[in-house]
């Protein structure tokens, strides 16, 4: 069986998908990540072989039209998705040609695309093979669907297409209690996290003193207001006592290292680090989230995007978290609710419920057999 799997714009793209590339491929599978250009690095740090489709980033399908013209961001919720989708629906635009090129010289069985990777639908429909849809966390809002469908009109015509198709299957990675509803048959999968590497050092797997709290905005931290925004999260849990550890990309280690000399910083893998942690506070960040579900630690998040204050709800709702809105983001919220998730033991006990949750889903390698079986099936047609 030969799978192309096609990431998104993002590194947690990547690492979203990585779990299951990987154990396709070691059930003795051909496997291709397909991914835009500045993605391959993360690809190839996975272990997997990769292949650049478009050498366009996932900023310049955002915040620019089809002509390269600079888009607003709307302040309205429902403009957003569609905005968010339109975007995404660029990215598949770019990586089309690269796709169907690939395609026509590989011929693979069946084509994995992550939640909103757009073009591996039209190409898996102009193949004739089925097309899988792999979520990336804990889901995204179906109305992006509607704004990537609108962006892609043109191509889906001419591949005789009135609508996006609809998956043959959807390999979810959320939690059953988190999962949102959607078309098309599902398939739990447990969450797997996947880090960049870096060598351990014994701290990371040793509990310290005094509680330890993990502050991240995730791998997109480059410029200095997100690193400002760091600063300050680590600032406002000054009051408690607790050690503070930043995990940001080491592009930005040096500075935020300066501005919090108490606080350790720098890439460090957070699967592992999770793991000696009594807190997590960061910005909502699906993979993020679903790393801190996976070592059963309770959460403070943050969201400044409206389509993953939903998802943060849930998981506030299942009490493993507390999620404060923009407008409750102060020092005194922040360090109230952090105080709060340290001292009281319901958060730690929900997480851990989350993680025995996730525990129970079925490996990667399991869902492999469910691959196996959709092509055999097409096969037959």
């Amino acid at each position: 069986m030969k799978i192309v799997f096609l990431t998104g714009g993002s590194p947690a793209t990547v690492f979203a998908l990585a779990p299951l590339a990987s154990a396709t491929r070691l059930a003795g599978h051909e496997v291709l990540v397909a991914s835009p250009s500045d993605m391959t690095s993360y690809v190839l740090s996975t272990g997997l072989p990769s292949v650049a489709v478009t050498d366009g980033t996932m900023r310049d399908f955002m915040f620019q039209d089809a002509d390269g013209r600079p888009v607003a961001i709307p302040t309205a919720p429902d403009e957003r998705l569609l905005f968010n989708g339109r975007g995404f629906g660029r990215l598949a635009r770019a990586c089309l040609p690269g796709l169907r090129s690939l395609a026509a010289d590989w011929e693979p069985d069946l084509m994995v695309g992550g939640s909103l990777c757009y073009a591996a639908p039209v190409a898996a429909h102009e193949l004739g093979a089925p097309w899988v849809r792999h979520t990336w966390d804990l889901g995204e809002p179906l109305d992006i669907d509607a704004g990537a469908a609108s962006e892609l009109a043109p191509e889906l015509a001419d591949a005789g297409l009135d609508g996006m198709p609809a998956a043959d299957l959807w390999v979810d990675v959320c939690p059953p209690s988190l999962q949102i509803s959607g078309p098309g048959p599902r398939q739990g999968m447990r969450f797997v996290p996947y880090n960049q590497r870096r060598p351990l050092e014994p701290w990371m797997r040793r509990r310290g003193e005094r509680p330890r709290v993990c502050v991240t905005a995730g791998s997109r931290v480059s410029g200095q207001d997100e690193a400002a925004g760091l600063v300050a999260l680590v600032r406002a849990l000054s009051s408690l006592n607790v050690e503070c550890v930043i995990a940001a990309p080491e592009a930005v280690a040096d500075a935020l290292g300066k501005a919090v000399p108490d606080a350790r910083v720098g890439w460090f893998p957070l699967d592992t680090l999770l793991t000696t942690c009594d807190l997590i506070v960061h910005h909502g960040g699906g993979q993020t989230t679903l790393t801190a579900l996976h070592a059963g630690v309770p959460q403070l998040l943050l969201p400044t995007i409206p389509k993953m204050v939903p998802p943060c709800r849930g998981v506030e709702e299942r009490g493993a978290a507390i999620t404060l809105p923009q407008d409750r983001q102060t020092v005194a919220d922040i360090a109230q609710a952090a105080e709060s998730l340290l001292t009281t033991p319901g958060p730690r006990a929900a997480a851990q419920k989350m993680r025995a949750e996730i525990a129970q889903q079925p490996s990667p390698a399991q869902v492999v057999e469910v691959l196996e079986n959709l092509v055999r099936s097409a096969n037959r047609r």
